[in-house]
């Protein structure tokens, strides 16, 4: 009895969990696949087979987590389902396990067992350890912190090894079992999606994902069949998610520069909260004695090290948080002139309409729209609305894009991650009032002007 209903959790949880967390990501693969470039990247886990396909590699992960968060609900291919699931955490867990260790060395690099684990395996944890503020499970509708993620994962391995070592109990659902199973599931989607994440939408892509399952199943009632027919309905409608929200923007945004928010309020740290504290280690070298120390930025100036004649800094580490802190939403949206580096970002913010034009990466922006946005702009001028536009580009290359494609609006630069996190597209529309984004276009979806006059009218 006890493993009849430890298999039944077991099921419950993982495929509830397996369908959010592949929507979520769903939702926003562009952004996953942003994490997934951090990963693969030669100072990291240098994975370079898989550079350059990070895109459709991030839809099919979503695509999988789904496909196998119903397979294990509905008892379908449940031997490929239940192997494909142990692979899957594995490989997650690994990532997470990754992340959450080099993350601790990284912020402890003076610790003994740093120290221990660096002469074993020969590395430097400040040097060749790549930081991670979070793995990208729950993308950023639900931030978790690297060992966060990691004993998530673990649980979950519990769960998946119950549902591997049972496997062969499990037969395909009996209509009472599809009523059990689905019905438990919608109501821990719900409970996760609505109660945690404010999102309805995986409860509804849950239910008509259930009923069309079901329908397949009745309708064919061939054992034989149902199995793939209901993997293959499942996967049109999962990959039909994916293609949209990566040909438009996420349908659902959850990131600090959603439409309604306000970006200098999400630079402010509110009161009685302090921002954390980082610092430096500097290697200092006796000019007499030829004798080396190492002293924290920190002690450097509470101390007066600095002071000390004799003492010579040759190296300076790279910095290391010391204190944790409040960290707002928004912390890196800092707006820059191209020409003299001066600071515009309280400028543009303050602006009673300001259109902007997010061009991440000049050189791999999507130029087919560029007619469309110059004859916008031009509009917008004219109706008396400013026209900027943002990018991490190096003034040489914005001065060649703009006058090859008559752009006659300035760029101002920003950091690119930034720009990434602002918008899904390259390039995309953001438009502000008095610094609250009130609209959000992907160049999919270029607005006419009478389209994006309405919008603001919305928000008078």
């Amino acid at each position: 009895m006890l493993k009849k209903y430890s298999l039944l959790i077991s099921r419950l949880i993982v495929g509830a969990l397996f369908i959010v967390s592949g929507l979520i990501k769903a939702n926003d693969v562009l952004g996953f696949s942003y994490k997934m470039e951090e990963y693969v990247a030669p100072d990291v886990l240098n994975w370079v087979v898989f550079q350059g396909i990070e895109v459709p590699l991030s839809a099919i992960v979503c695509i999988a987590e789904i496909l196998l968060g119903v397979a294990v609900l509905a008892g379908e291919k449940f031997r490929l389902a239940s192997w494909s699931l142990l692979l899957l955490i594995i490989f997650f867990a690994f990532l997470t396990g990754y992340t959450a260790i080099g993350n601790w060395f990284f912020e402890h690099p003076q610790a003994s067992l740093t120290h221990t684990f660096e002469s074993i395996f020969s590395f430097d944890a400040r040097g060749d350890i790549h930081y991670f503020k979070d793995c990208g499970c729950f993308g950023d509708a639900l931030q978790l912190t690297p060992m966060q993620s990691f004993l998530k994962d673990v649980v979950l391995l519990v769960f998946i090894l119950i549902i591997f070592i049972q496997q062969k109990t499990v037969k395909a659902n009996t209509q009472k079992e599809d009523i059990v199973y689905y019905g438990g599931a919608i109501l821990l989607i719900f409970l996760f999606s609505v109660g945690v994440l404010n999102w309805f939408f995986p409860v509804l892509f849950s239910a008509v994902t259930f009923a069309l399952m079901w329908a397949v199943k009745r309708l064919v009632n061939k054992p034989e069949l149902n199995g793939w027919l209901m993997a293959g309905a499942t996967t049109v409608i999962c990959t039909s998610f994916t293609l949209y929200t990566l040909g438009h923007l996420p349908i659902r945004d959850f990131r600090p520069y959603a439409i309604g928010k306000n970006i200098e309020a999400g630079m402010e740290i509110p009161e009685g909260q302090e921002p954390p504290q980082y610092a430096v280690n500097y290697t200092m070298q006796s000019q007499t004695s030829g004798e080396t120390q190492v002293v924290s930025s920190i002690d450097y100036l509470q101390k007066e090290v600095w002071k000390n004649k004799d003492l010579k800094i040759i190296e300076t580490s790279e910095q290391f948080l010391v204190k944790e802190g409040y960290v707002p939403p928004i912390h890196d949206f800092v707006l820059e002139d191209l020409e003299d580096g001066s600071d515009r970002t309280s400028e543009i913010l303050s602006m009673d309409i300001v259109a902007l034009w997010v061009c991440y990466n000049i050189n791999t922006t999507y130029t087919e729209v560029q007619p469309q946005v110059s004859a916008l702009s031009k509009e917008m001028e004219q109706k008396g609305i400013h026209v900027v536009g943002l990018t991490a580009g190096l003034y040489d290359d914005v001065e060649n894009f703009r006058h090859t494609y008559d752009l006659e609006f300035p760029f101002l630069t920003c950091d690119g991650t930034t720009l990434k996190t602002v918008i899904r597209s390259n390039p995309g529309l953001v438009l502000l009032k008095n610094g609250t984004v009130v609209g959000k276009w992907h160049h999919n979806d270029i607005p006419t002007f009478e389209q994006l006059n309405a919008q603001l009218e919305l928000q008078r």
